[in-house]
């Protein structure tokens, strides 16, 4: 019967993801995006009195775009998604209230026929004119039968009309849904529009500061030249405390749990957004600027703590010219850095737990106080700690 491949129409209307994701999925990615929209909304705040032209300040901008666009492809996704719905559930509806008419007129048929036969009480003659107990007790069992078949039968009329019903109430929740994204993606759309405007001024104003854009990248390079240095340095010295003592059993230990933790590790800040990623990275908004990056920059906004990815031995503390405090941990043959660190609370030597606060990152008047943490991780040679660290 149609009625039960409806129903299977119907578990897979309201049940089964569509287009790979469910609507409660796309709600709770598009939330994320908006509560980190919210957040670069802070690290954007500028005073009347300083123009926060940077860029650190292109990057932030660019981050908040990319977030408003991954918020409106989620609505159209869910847009999507809703129809596909509307149009199985319209589907359902039209062949259940096609099978419920039918369902009616056999029903109805049948009790006009049951009204005829009973009278001159036809059943209670059918089951005594049997040729024998057995037979009439047979012919008592179909009749009961018979009987049973009917009520199923209205049961099933009734519970037709009331899977309609919840139908037709669900295609119009589905389409007050439609109506209500809609109105929110045409207004996610005005902001974005907003948000392109800003970066696009943003973006000329910087146009003309080319030189002094330059020399801020080669300061950032001569500070990776630095923490290179003493990376080398440290790796020296424990190739020569190799050779004399051998790597002890919980050094070892803890370098196969941190590479067990791939993908897992905390975040060195409590929350942030990545400006600035790992590798070669050419300025899709400022085509002349050109980055390698030996790790990745986090900028956060407030009073940060930097904390530890994992437990370990402080191996160097260090001061940079420009860049604060950098702290290097090992973490048996992994080593992680910490750079622009602020009211250290750790020393060469000490021994740390995971989430540790290390110190604060410093927060830069220049640069509406954000806080930019640049943080690597390294083995045999620098590796992209995106990897290394839990999705956010």
């Amino acid at each position: 019967m149609r009625y039960l491949f409806l129903f299977i129409i119907l578990i897979v209307c309201f049940h089964i993801p569509l287009s790979g994701q469910t609507k409660a999925e796309l709600e709770e990615k598009r939330n994320k995006a908006l509560e980190e929209i919210s957040y670069v909304d802070n690290l954007l705040k500028t005073t009347a009195k300083k123009k926060n032209e940077s860029i650190n300040a292109v990057n932030i901008i660019r981050n908040k775009v990319n977030l408003r666009e991954y918020v409106i492809k989620g609505m159209r996704e869910e847009i999507s998604l809703i129809n596909d719905r509307i149009e199985l559930n319209t589907i359902a509806i039209e062949i259940m209230e096609n099978d419920l008419q039918e369902l009616k007129k056999d029903y109805s048929r049948a009790v006009v026929n049951l009204y005829k036969c009973k009278k001159g009480n036809p059943e209670l003659f059918y089951v005594l004119s049997a040729k024998n107990f057995n037979q009439g007790y047979k012919r008592l069992k179909y009749l009961k039968q018979i009987a049973k078949f009917r009520r199923k039968q209205s049961e099933v009329i009734i519970e037709l009309k009331r899977q309609i019903e919840t139908s037709k109430e669900k295609l119009k929740i589905d389409l007050y849904r439609i109506s209500d994204l809609k109105t929110k993606e045409e207004f996610q759309k005005g902001l974005l529009q907003n948000e392109q405007e800003s970066k696009r001024k943003l973006v000329n104003s910087l146009g003309n500061k080319e030189k002094q854009l330059k020399k801020e990248l080669e300061e950032k390079k001569k500070i990776a030249r630095k923490i290179e240095n003493e990376i080398a340095r440290i790796i020296e010295d424990e190739k020569k405390k190799v050779v004399k003592s051998g790597v002890t059993p919980e050094n070892k230990l803890i370098g196969e749990n941190f590479e067990e933790n791939k993908g897992r590790l905390p975040w060195p800040v409590g929350k942030g957004i990545i400006t600035s990623h790992f590798g070669i990275q050419k300025n899709p908004d400022l085509k002349y600027l050109t980055e390698d990056n030996i790790g990745i920059e986090i900028t956060s906004s407030g009073k940060v703590k930097a904390r530890t990815v994992f437990q370990g031995e402080i191996a160097k503390v260090f001061a940079i010219s420009g860049a604060n405090m950098t702290v290097i941990i090992r973490h048996g043959k992994f080593l992680t850095v910490y750079t622009n660190i602020v009211n250290l609370k750790v020393k060469t030597g000490d021994k740390v737990a995971l989430k540790q606060e290390i110190g604060d990152v410093y927060a830069d008047p220049g640069d509406n106080n954000n806080c930019i943490l640049k943080f690597m991780i390294f083995e045999t040679r620098y590796l992209d700690p995106e990897i290394w660290i839990s999705k956010n």
